[in-house]
């Protein structure tokens, strides 16, 4: 009797085991962010195709101190399996076919997040597929890649009745931020990080003052210029000022269903070495009468910036203005 309960003790814990190994090994790997993994033959990929798809995905990120790729491309040939790439959260099949097709497939439960499918019966085909298509493909990562930011985010928030309090809206900010600066009308929060640091700037300002003359970049950078004193650095007479460098660039998006001007650009410490990148949101609020604007900037010196600003970018557009 001895003997057959510890036989059946054994199956019991071998099946168990068994079951686990299986359960882990369905689990999906969580993916570097801005990481692409390409499908495509060696042949296709160093060639005119090849130089197409650099050309668009890995082309430089707007508004960086140094040259960084829009994505962090890894190539695989054509005959590995597309569901054994597993280490992005996006996938784009490239491959000569019988028929020109472009096809996109999102799945929100498991990794890769999205497949992008591109065929062509020749390379002419294949190449003006990417160059038509990929405008939807690098909105749809990004997308993707903010979506997934923010869920992380959300399991550890900062507390949010400060803000909320003070601006009337909510903020999916992670905890790890601490208040550098608490004033009337604008707070200053930052985290350490191995690097550097990352910040976040929260402040408001009467409707007319941003929109009073036809010159809205101009007016964003005076804007910006303005609460400049507030970063200061360690010597006397330093104060954080637009980088003067290069000129912002500049659009017009629409976040949380309001009119947004959206401005990147680089920072910089006057009288001081220390430089940086912004993205800046003024958000046109008629229902309070002003223009919010929240602000994320990093500085991380000889390090990557691009998965910070886009941390950055994912925490701004958590924003949801409350109802008066």
């Amino acid at each position: 009797m001895n003997k057959t309960h510890f036989l059946l003790l054994l199956v019991s814990v071998l099946l168990s085991s068994c079951f686990q190994k299986n359960e882990n090994k369905e689990q999906p790997k969580p993916g570097k962010p801005n990481t692409i993994s390409i499908i495509i033959d060696d042949q296709l990929w160093y060639g005119e195709v090849g130089d197409s798809i650099r050309n668009k995905f890995a082309s430089p990120v707007l508004g960086l101190t140094q040259e960084e790729p829009l994505f962090t491309i890894n190539q695989y040939p054509a005959k590995l399996l597309e569901g054994f790439v597993t280490d992005s959260r996006s996938i784009i099949v490239v491959k000569k076919a019988t028929v020109d097709k472009f096809e996109v497939k999102t799945n929100d439960k498991t990794l890769p997040h999205n497949t992008f499918r591109i065929y062509g019966k020749s390379i002419d085909d294949l190449i003006c597929s990417i160059e038509m298509n990929s405008p939807e493909i690098i909105r749809a990562i990004r997308e993707t890649e903010i979506m997934k930011l923010q869920q992380d985010y959300s399991k550890s928030l900062l507390n949010p009745a400060v803000i909320k309090n003070k601006f009337h809206i909510d903020l999916q900010i992670p905890t790890g931020y601490e208040y550098m600066l608490h004033k009337k009308n604008f707070i200053w929060l930052k985290k350490e990080i191995i690097s550097g640091s990352t910040s976040l700037l929260i402040y408001q300002i009467p409707l007319n003052k941003l929109t009073k003359n036809l010159d809205v970049v101009g007016n964003i950078i005076r804007m910006r210029d303005s609460v400049g004193h507030y970063i200061k650095g360690r010597e006397p007479n330093t104060r954080m000022i637009t980088g003067e460098d290069y000129a912002p660039y500049f659009s017009i998006i629409t976040l949380n269903g309001k009119k947004t001007f959206e401005t990147k650009g680089t920072w910089e410490l006057k009288n001081d070495f220390m430089t940086g990148p912004f993205i800046n949101y003024a958000i046109i609020d008629e229902v309070y009468n002003r223009i919010l604007v929240i602000e994320g900037f990093c500085y991380s010196p000889s390090n990557q910036e691009r998965d910070l600003m886009l941390e950055l970018e994912a925490i701004i557009k958590s924003v949801r203005v409350n109802k008066r």
